[in-house]
């Protein structure tokens, strides 16, 4: 493999092989090469092994927009969703493409070569190697995988059990016939709740505070229909089409009534456990349907679990941990042989890789993102950033699809640097706008983004549909420059 690429990926997830797919079909001309930290593809679904692991959306928007979902399953499990991105890899020829064990370091961009020079770390070898590439695309999702998320609880040394975190599963965790407490309340505890209790003799999901969850089929039924009587290329548009027009009807119905849907969820709630539980306490959050991320349960596999008595949902906060188990604030006491800590992620912006721009490092933070994708000063790069309220893949192709506008749109009218520039009213908003506590923990290392397009998108795909398939590529916001004289920093672009 050649030490000089068109085009560099970062991060060989979901992201990273949809982008070197959306590549070798819209710009088959590029040479381009992948870098991968890890020693496997598949990003989020390789890392996670806990049991249960399954998607959060459904297959039909979370799979590639080029390659069709043919699964029984709207709702995956890990598993098969790791095939998935091996198969589709390697239908388009991308897995021999990848550096697997190579993690970016940094990287320098020289506006007179309008290169970047790359610097990375080999795993396998210990050493150093640089590569230079015309555009430099990361796709490196924005959480720490080498880390979750732990906070130290109060004397959790003198635990005589096992403690673990989801991000990093233990293969020789046998739980079967033992007492199982899972601190959270997220995805990932709900998740793991169901699945644990099918083998332990119990599990009590232990939350500081409850959290939106809603049961939806495991399969869809619409989707078997149109596939049983349709040929799939007419099939997957229209089913991936009613999902996202769905799912974004719900989310926006959640923001302008929220207190319906509020209700909506907890009436659905009510009907799936048994009488007289106590709903408002453990499963009525005091935020808005969407603030946080809403917890999507298959068939009602939690529901099912709480109900069978295999598990149970406790609403109070750590006080301590004794040589057996958890002492509550409110003086109960849990027993446990296994503690879970599904306490959430760390944010990591970019991989932990750094920028520097003609000499001059880039101060992330005070970046602002270009259409959700590109920052501020920053030339030939783009990042992806996934919804925060729908499938990550629709956010995903949209992004590797302007990319290859973009390539194209250089070899077209012969520039060869694009620079996206910071909005002239200065005006800044989160580029993420979940409250979520992972969210709030690294807000304040990530870019933000303006007030108004193309500095601003507002989650809503079929608008940044328009935007970024439809739109223009040259606008107010960005720069189209040949090679020459440094630009100075990201602050000052």
């Amino acid at each position: 493999m050649s030490d000089q690429v068109d085009v560099l990926i970062v991060g060989a997830g979901l992201s990273g092989i949809g982008a070197a797919c959306h590549l070798r079909r819209r710009c088959p001309d590029k040479t381009y090469a992948v870098l991968e930290a890890r020693d496997d593809l598949g990003g989020t679904w390789d890392l996670f092994r806990y049991p249960g692991v399954r998607s959060d959306s459904d297959m039909f928007t979370l799979g590639y927009s080029f390659a069709p979902w043919t699964a029984p399953t709207a709702i995956a499990e890990g598993g098969t969703i790791l095939d998935y991105l091996r198969r589709t890899a390697d239908v388009y020829d991308v897995t021999r493409h990848i550096r697997f064990r190579h993690r970016v370091v940094r990287a320098e961009w020289d506006s007179e070569r309008a290169r970047w020079t790359v610097h990375v770390h080999r795993a396998d070898t210990a050493d150093t190697v640089v590569l230079t590439c015309d555009f430099l695309y990361a796709c490196t999702g924005y959480y720490r995988y080498d880390a979750g998320h732990t906070p130290h609880f109060p004397r959790q040394e003198r635990f005589t059990g096992r403690i673990v975190h989801p991000q990093h599963w233990p293969a020789d965790l046998d739980h079967s016939g033992r007492t199982v407490v899972v601190i959270g309340s997220g995805a990932t505890a709900v998740t793991l709740v169901p699945a644990l209790a099918r083998r332990a003799a119990h599990v009590t999901m232990l939350q500081r505070s409850p959290t939106y969850v809603l049961a939806l089929p495991a399969r869809d039924a619409v989707a078997d229909t149109l596939r049983r009587r349709l040929p799939a290329r007419l099939a997957y548009p229209l089913i991936r089409s009613k999902n996202v027009l769905a799912t974004a009807a719900t989310y926006q119905l959640s923001r302008r009534a929220p207190g319906l849907v509020r209700a909506l969820l907890r009436r659905a709630v009510t009907r799936r456990l048994p009488a007289g539980y106590d709903v408002d306490r453990h499963f009525t959050p005091s935020y808005d349907p969407w603030d946080q991320r809403l917890c999507v349960v298959p068939d009602g596999d939690l529901f099912d679990a709480l109900s069978a008595g295999r598990a149970s949902v406790v609403t109070d906060t750590v006080e301590t941990f004794t040589a057996h188990g958890v002492r509550l604030t409110g003086g109960a006491e849990l027993p446990a042989d296994v503690v879970v800590t599904a306490t959430g992620l760390d944010l990591l912006a970019l991989g932990g890789m750094t920028l520097r721009v003609d000499g001059v490092d880039v101060d992330l933070p005070g970046t602002v993102a270009y259409k959700g994708m590109m920052l501020s000063g920053v030339p030939n790069f783009a990042m992806t950033l996934g919804y925060t309220n729908a499938s990550w893949t629709l956010k995903s192709d949209l992004v590797a699809e302007y990319v290859c506008r973009l390539l194209r749109h250089l070899d077209r009218t012969g520039t060869r640097v694009v620079t996206p520039l910071a909005p002239p009213d200065g005006r800044r908003a989160p580029l993420i706008d979940l409250t979520s506590g992972y969210v709030r923990r690294g807000l304040a290392h990530l870019p933000s983004q303006g007030h108004r397009p193309p500095w601003r998108l507002h989650q809503n795909y079929p608008r940044d549909l328009l935007m970024l398939r439809y739109g223009r590529v040259t606008d107010a916001g960005v720069r189209f420059d040949a090679a020459g004289a440094p630009r100075g920093s990201a602050v000052d672009a």
